[in-house]
């Protein structure tokens, strides 16, 4: 491509040349275009080729790709052409050496390359500069055209998603910052275009190996990468394998700790502070949905109790407590009163917690409020996981508030049928039942003194059941106090959004003073959490930093 520049004609490369084998003598019978075509595939697919190239990329180490990138430094005129390719062979050759290569060109898992390869003559060497480009590609310009060529990106790139990173040593970026789950803010068009845009955005880093779990991850030292890192000059080789473009580095990428970890949730003021937390599986009972073993069941609550205490909540909503009685609720608040201080808090027994594994809870501190009145549930069959109600009070006096505590139906696709499949409208299966559960409880809490409905409503910002919420006259509190750069609880696909909500009765949200979400968890790469299976040891800390998958919110209600 004319993007890339060559510098074959240097003294050493000349004096490589002249001493190299007799094989260096048989020219090669295609150019690298040739052979990529203008395509998705190969149009010499099982043909046997020679090719010529200078070295980009070396990853021919028995634990990663087993082979290496070329590049022609002579590229031709066609943009839709790439001049990289892939040679699947361990022959030694280091980047910069001049080759020709002998082989067959092949598709394999997307990507373009020579396998099996007969021959690799190193004839000298040369240079490839990178070519520079930018997220998104321009209008018609596909990354196929650059698959196999060496490329510097030249903006700011953000980590936008870690969960492979464990597992394969991935990470994706972005351009522009963070990507957001289209159905979580307003944008212009509709959601399908801007998802479009969103995956224009994104680029996928590989850690060119084939180890899964490996003992040393990438990204972890001197500090573990959090979603909202940046990095800048990042430099590889584009490849293709598993459905997805990748970025092979050819120098390790450097990312700054743009998004660090905060000690404690920003102040949100009022005097009675109101939490919502989805403990992500607390489980007493070993090897079902929570912990496998003791230790790894020690080492949740360990965080658990942490980030309850670095809330430091009056009231607080749990969802994701085993449905086992009082057995799990009681044993989380006996280690947190532990941490806190004696009969510093206390639960609320649900009423009709459900039949489902996990069910919601609430836990408040005895001193400061006192139960009015006895809990309520709704019996409304819709319910797997009925909401929890319960009317609070200062124990100085003041104004009422009435908790409704709700998980609803999560966006997994088994079991729906008809309207609960997925629409195709960027707010997975079961929307229509959420729909329902929300007007449930818009009806519950229209009979409520100073309703707070909070929760994991399994529904990012604008979806129809947060709508069906505020158009009943329910106020969501953290676009009124989160800036929207922030406002986001949990991460799926690389893609940031709220599902955990709080929306206060009218009344009540005049006595709102402010909100915030505690970025403790899903800015975390999954390897931080509580698991012994694949998690390096090193990285497990007692620390409230990757307690659950979803961040806390919370907020300061002025009750006097």
């Amino acid at each position: 491509m004319a993007v890339l520049t060559a510098g074959l004609g240097t003294t050493a490369g000349q004096a490589a040349a002249d001493t190299a084998p007799a094989a260096c003598d048989a020219p090669a019978t295609h150019q690298i275009a040739q052979v990529q075509g203008t395509g998705d595939t190969t149009p010499l697919n099982g043909q046997t080729v020679r090719v010529e190239g200078v070295v980009t990329g070396d990853y021919q180490g028995t634990d990663q790709l087993k082979g290496f990138f070329v590049q022609d430094p002579t590229p031709d005129s066609d943009p839709k052409t790439s001049d990289g390719l892939f040679v699947y062979s361990t022959k030694e050759v280091k980047p910069g050496d001049r080759v020709l290569v002998t082989g067959k060109a092949v598709e394999y898992s997307g990507l373009t390359e020579l396998s099996p390869v007969t021959a690799v003559d190193v004839c000298g060497t040369g240079d490839i500069a990178p070519a520079n480009v930018r997220l998104p590609l321009p209008a018609g310009t596909s990354a196929e055209s650059y698959e196999g060529v060496l490329l510097r990106y030249t903006q700011r790139l953000t980590a936008t998603e870690t969960y492979q990173l464990g597992r394969y040593g991935e990470v994706t970026v972005s351009a522009g910052g963070r990507l957001f789950q289209p159905t979580d803010r307003p944008h212009p068009g509709d959601n399908a275009a801007a998802q479009a845009a969103n995956n224009s955005r994104r680029l996928l880093i590989d850690d060119a190996s084939t180890v899964q779990n490996p003992a040393k991850v990438p990204y972890t030292e001197p500090r573990l990468l959090r979603i909202g890192d940046t990095t800048t000059g990042l430099t590889g080789v584009l490849s293709q394998g598993f459905g997805s473009y990748r970025l092979q580095p050819t120098r390790a990428p450097k990312f700054a700790p743009t998004n660090p970890r905060t000690k404690k949730p920003r102040n949100v003021g009022g005097d009675v502070r109101v939490a919502s937390f989805n403990t992500l599986n607390w489980f007493t009972t070993l090897n079902k949905r929570g912990a496998d073993t003791a230790e790894e069941q020690e080492r949740q609550l360990t965080k658990l109790v942490a980030a309850l205490k670095g809330l430091n909540a009056d009231v607080a909503g749990l969802m994701e407590v085993e449905n086992n009685g009082d057995t799990a609720v009681k044993t989380l608040v006996d280690r947190l009163n532990a941490a806190v201080g004696a009969g510093t808090y206390s639960w609320i027994r649900h009423p009709n917690p459900g039949t489902d594994e996990i069910h919601v809870a609430l836990i408040y501190k005895t001193k400061k409020v006192t139960p009015v009145g006895a809990a309520r549930s709704s019996s409304a069959p819709v319910f797997e996981r009925p909401p929890l109600v319960q009317t609070f009070q200062r124990k100085s006096g003041g104004a009422k508030f009435t908790m409704v505590v709700n998980h609803f139906k999560s966006k997994g696709c088994t079991g729906a049928t008809g309207a609960d499949k997925d629409q195709g409208d960027g707010q997975g299966c079961w929307n229509a039942r959420r729909v329902t559960q929300a007007k449930a409880i818009a009806d519950l809490a229209a009979g409520e003194e100073n309703p707070l409905v909070l929760g994991d409503l399994n529904a990012y910002g604008e979806e129809d059941p947060v709508k069906v919420l505020t158009k009943a006259g329910l106020v969501a509190q953290t676009p009124r106090f989160v800036p929207a750069r922030d406002r986001y609880s949990y991460v799926f696909d690389g893609q940031s959004g709220e599902l955990d909500h709080a929306l206060a009765g009218k009344g009540l949200s005049r006595r709102v003073t402010g909100a915030t979400i505690w970025h403790i968890n899903s800015d975390e790469p999954t390897i931080a959490d509580y698991n012994t299976e694949f998690n390096p040891p090193s990285l497990y800390k007692p620390d409230a930093y990757r307690s659950s998958d979803h961040d806390p919110v919370l907020l300061g209600l002025n009750l006097r």
